[in-house]
Order: structure tokens, then C-alpha cells, then sequence
């Protein structure tokens, strides 16, 4: 075998069965090996949205994503993608071609230095060498999945293509060599401290993030929720760890100065904050010591050296266990009912108008989705207050990038997830600027011939950035456009294309939708003004 068909091994031995992107001279090996390993290929318009996709693939399967990008210009249009896997946490591995170290002392033709370009949004950038294939693949994989998941970007000169002058030792393919979360130990002097604040705590909370997800720690949340009547607070992109129609769940926060008016006081009066998986990479300054250090138990699945809070308890290791060591507070908690108050505050603050808009058009389509629907949600304006008024039953049901905070990822992440799980319904929430930014992704999913849905509230404007320039008293200037007619672009792309002005309009779409072969887009207009004082 050549060093590609290693490399394809290698993948499908870890699972992946997709990839995704634009193939060009330097990766039509690779692009061949993928293949006859059994994983399926799909061509995308931009190497961006390649990578998004991939990103939706791993949700859909477990298995780490792949974006498969030809050197130069091709790989280089892949730098937002893969920097929003960084500071997302996914397991993206990121193949590209690249010439020989000789050749390159000479020829400048599309040569650029990968690794130099891609560094500092990467967890490693590894090129195979003579002999190394399996290894390399193997070294990939580990990194892409250890805590915190990330990107590799994995080359393969074009020198190694030739099995008659590839030399590989014998090497049986390795599962990904994942370093076991550690256990807090029984006898720790950290785990007693922290079962002590636990214990004689009045009012503890919890506060869960990405990590939570990562290891699976909803059954232990759960737990110190329902038995000891324990609040949960969780970050956007751990919306649902806790159902959140829960009596004990707060839902997600980070984003909404509107909601921190309620979040932050009931943080700051607890006695015993417990950070359950928390990076607080998707929050507000706002949030920079929302609590007293003294009373904070962390929980990481992975170090972080940022200084956005403190804590007296710091553990490193699996979530999950670690919440169920804790053990339990010592009697009743939160005595005078603050997080009910809480509760019924944020209910009263994100209360659905009876007038169509777009709180009605989030908390009408949250109601009328399958349970097991997934949807995906673009930056702006319309994804903080979607997030506050969306309700998640179960984690990774709502997909967005809340960390790095991109555009132009929705749409694309819908795709990626529709092509692993084609019986799964998808919606991708969009706003119309990022619709206008990945317009060339519908021909994508025109070629799937699948049922999807993109919903697009249109207000002709970048709202998030208009509000900013508001509260500045700057002049609005450079965030207004003339509308799309977005009915015309989705059927010259051959899906169906409908305009929405209420809720009946709504829910008759979406019942047709799910039936069709093709993609559906709901154009909603709304009043931009709406989201005034809103979030």
C-alpha cells in the first residue's frame, strides 16, 4: 500500500465514513483511497463549509470529522472552519497534499507553509514522512480527540503516492491512543475540600458546559438536580444536558445582557458554585468573577489557563465521575426559593408576544419540531434570542458556534449532519446576511435530494451589529443591504422556496417539507426593531 491508502485506513479503522470538500491535483490519490476505504465522499462549493459539514458529521456519529482541501489557495480557504473547530472543541482531521521538501527549495508555484498557517488555530499540524503513515494517522486521531477535542492538519507529500517506493514497517491499525480521564481519587484532600463546601452548602448551584457534554455527566447532573433539588445553569452549547423543561433547569446563558440581569445575582449569592465541564470561551465579559472564588468547585475535562473566574477546588478529569464523588448538600437548599423566583423571571423576560415576529416564529418552530430534530442556529442577533427561548430535551440538539462565533456556519452544519443521519429531520436557522453567505451550499444539498429546512428571518440588516452601533450612538452606516428575493435563489437551486407571515404559514411548511425529496427555505420577514430590548 501507498502512504494514502494507509492514511484511508487509518480514518475508516476510527469510524469516519464521510468527508467532505474540493479536490484538486495534489489530493486525487487521497481522495481515490477514501473511497475504496468505504468513506463516502461529499463535494462541497467552499472549503469553509467543508469543514462545517465535517463538523456535523461527527455530531451525527461520534466519529472525528474530515475536510479534504488541495494545497495552497484550496487549504487556505479552510482557516475560518478550522479555527471555529479550535474554539469549538471538535475533532476535525484536515488532509491536504503538499510538495516535497527538495522541490519546494525551487518551486513556488501555490507553495505556502501549512503548518505556519494553520498553528495557531490547531491542536498539532503533523506531514507524513517516509514510513510514518500509520503512525502519523494514528498521532492525528489521538490528538483530534483527546480533551479538548480539536484540528489536525494532516500532509501528504506528493513523492509518497507511489506504493513500488513506499516503505512502511508492519503496523496493525491503532485505535485512537486516548489518554483515560483521571478519577478523583477517594482520600484526595481536593475531593474532601470540595464534598465539605458541597455538604454544609445553602445554595449550591450548577453551571455546565461543553465538557459536560463531552463526557456524558448529564445522568450525574440529573442526579444533584431532581434528588436534591440542586439549580442548573448551563452555557449555550450545553443547552439540554439537563431537559429543559426541568423544574431545576435555568437554560442557557452567556450571550443576553438581558438575561445575566437575572443569571448573575442568583451566581453571586451562592455559596457553592459547582463548574461542571465550564470554558467560559462562549461568555460575555460580563461574566469575568460573576462569583466569590471561595466558592467555586471546578470541574474541568480539560485544562485551560484563562482568567475569567477563580475557584478554591480545581480538578482535571472525568466530569461525569466527578460530579457523582461529590456527593450531596447536608439538608434542604436555596431556603428562601431564589432559583424559582429566577425561573419565573426569565420566563416573564423572554415571554412570547401575541404579534408575529421573531420570538414567535423561534418558539412556534421549537414546538412544531420532532423530538429527535436537530437544528442548527447562525450568528446575530437572531441566535441569542433564539437560544434564550429555545427548549432543548437533549443534548447537542441545538448546533451552533458559540465560542468562535462565525457566520456562515448554520446552513452547512444542517448539511453535514443530514448526510450521516439522512432519517434525522434538520432545520438550519439563518439569518439573511448568512444566508447570502452560503448560498453556494444549497447546491450541495440540491444534490442529496433529501428533506431539509432553512429558515431565514429577514430584516435586511446585520441587527446584532446595527443594535452595537445603536448603544455606541454611532451613525448607521455599512450593516444595511437590499433584500435577497430568497424564494427565487432557493428554487434556481432547485429546492422549494416560501415566504412566512405567521404562524399557520409556518406550521403547514414545515408538514409539507419533511415529504419533499429536496430542501425547503422559509423566507420570514420581520421587524428588525423587535429585537430592541429583546435579549
Amino acid at each position: 500500500m501507498n502512504a494514502a491508502q494507509i492514511i484511508a485506513n487509518g480514518l475508516a479503522g476510527a469510524g469516519c465514513r464521510h468527508a467532505f470538500g474540493m479536490p484538486g491535483g495534489e489530493v486525487l490519490a487521497l481522495l481515490d483511497t477514501l473511497r475504496v476505504a468505504g468513506i463516502e465522499f461529499t463535494l462541497v462549493k467552499h472549503e469553509n463549509a467543508g469543514g462545517y459539514m465535517a463538523e456535523g458529521s461527527w455530531h451525527a456519529t461520534g466519529a472525528p470529522g474530515i475536510l479534504l482541501a488541495t494545497i495552497g489557495p484550496g487549504v487556505s480557504n479552510a482557516v475560518n472552519t478550522v479555527a471555529n473547530a479550535y474554539q469549538e472543541q471538535v475533532p476535525l482531521i484536515v488532509l491536504t497534499g503538499c510538495i516535497s521538501h527538495a522541490m519546494a527549495e525551487q518551486f513556488t508555484h501555490q507553495v505556502i507553509d501549512h503548518a505556519a498557517l494553520f498553528s495557531p488555530v490547531t491542536k498539532a499540524t503533523l506531514r507524513v514522512e517516509q514510513g510514518t503513515a500509520a503512525l502519523t494517522v494514528d498521532k492525528a486521531l489521538s490528538i483530534a480527540l483527546s480533551d479538548p477535542p480539536g484540528p489536525v492538519l494532516l500532509e501528504l507529500p506528493d513523492e509518497y503516492l507511489d506504493a513500488a517506493h513506499w516503505q512502511e514497517p508492519d503496523r496493525a491499525p491503532a485505535a485512537p491512543n486516548l489518554a483515560e480521564a483521571g478519577i478523583w481519587a477517594e482520600g484526595s484532600e481536593t475531593l474532601q475540600q470540595a464534598r465539605d463546601m458541597l455538604q454544609n452548602a445553602k445554595k449550591p448551584i450548577i453551571l455546565a458546559g461543553l465538557g459536560a457534554i463531552h463526557h456524558a455527566a448529564g445522568p450525574a447532573i440529573l442526579d444533584l438536580a431532581e434528588k436534591h433539588q440542586v439549580p442548573v445553569i448551563t452555557t449555550y452549547k450545553a443547552k439540554g444536558i439537563l431537559p429543559e423543561d426541568h423544574p431545576m433547569a435555568l437554560g442557557g446563558h452567556g450571550l443576553s445582557p438581558l438575561s445575566d440581569k437575572t443569571i448573575l445575582p442568583l451566581l453571586a449569592k451562592s455559596d457553592c458554585v459547582i463548574l461542571a465541564g465550564y470554558d467560559p470561551i462562549e461568555m460575555r465579559s460580563d461574566w469575568i468573577n460573576p462569583w466569590q472564588p471561595d466558592n467555586a468547585i471546578e470541574i474541568m475535562h480539560a485544562a485551560n489557563a484563562h482568567g475569567m473566574h477563580g475557584a478554591a477546588v480545581r480538578f482535571v478529569g472525568d466530569v461525569a465521575q466527578a460530579l457523582t464523588a461529590l456527593g450531596a448538600p447536608d439538608g434542604p437548599v436555596w431556603p428562601d426559593g431564589e432559583p424559582a423566583v429566577a425561573k419565573a423571571e426569565l420566563e416573564n423576560a423572554f415571554a412570547i408576544p401575541t404579534h408575529w415576529g421573531p420570538h414567535q416564529l423561534f418558539a412556534a418552530l421549537n414546538a412544531a419540531l420532532p423530538e429527535n430534530a436537530i437544528t442548527t442556529v447562525d450568528s446575530g442577533a437572531h441566535r441569542i434570542l433564539l437560544s434564550q427561548i429555545w427548549r432543548c430535551k437533549h443534548p447537542n440538539s441545538l448546533l451552533q458556534s458559540a465560542a468562535f462565533c462565525t457566520m456562515g456556519v448554520a446552513v452547512p452544519l444542517a448539511i453535514g449532519y443530514k448526510r450521516a443521519e439522512p432519517d434525522v429531520p434538520v432545520v438550519a436557522v439563518v439569518g439573511d446576511a448568512g444566508f447570502d453567505m452560503t448560498t453556494g451550499d444549497l447546491a450541495t444539498l440540491r444534490d442529496m435530494q433529501v428533506p431539509m429546512v432553512i429558515v431565514v428571518p429577514v430584516d435586511n440588516s446585520l441587527a446584532l451589529i446595527e443594535k452595537k452601533q445603536t448603544m455606541m450612538q454611532l451613525k448607521t452606516h455599512g450593516v444595511q443591504f437590499a433584500g435577497t428575493d430568497i424564494v427565487a435563489v432557493a428554487r434556481a437551486y432547485g429546492g422549494i422556496g416560501e415566504v412566512i407571515y405567521n404562524r399557520d404559514d409556518l406550521l403547514t411548511a414545515l408538514a409539507d417539507a419533511w415529504g419533499r425529496n429536496t430542501f425547503t427555505v422559509l423566507a420570514c420577514p420581520v421587524d428588525k426593531s423587535a429585537y430592541s430590548g429583546a435579549f
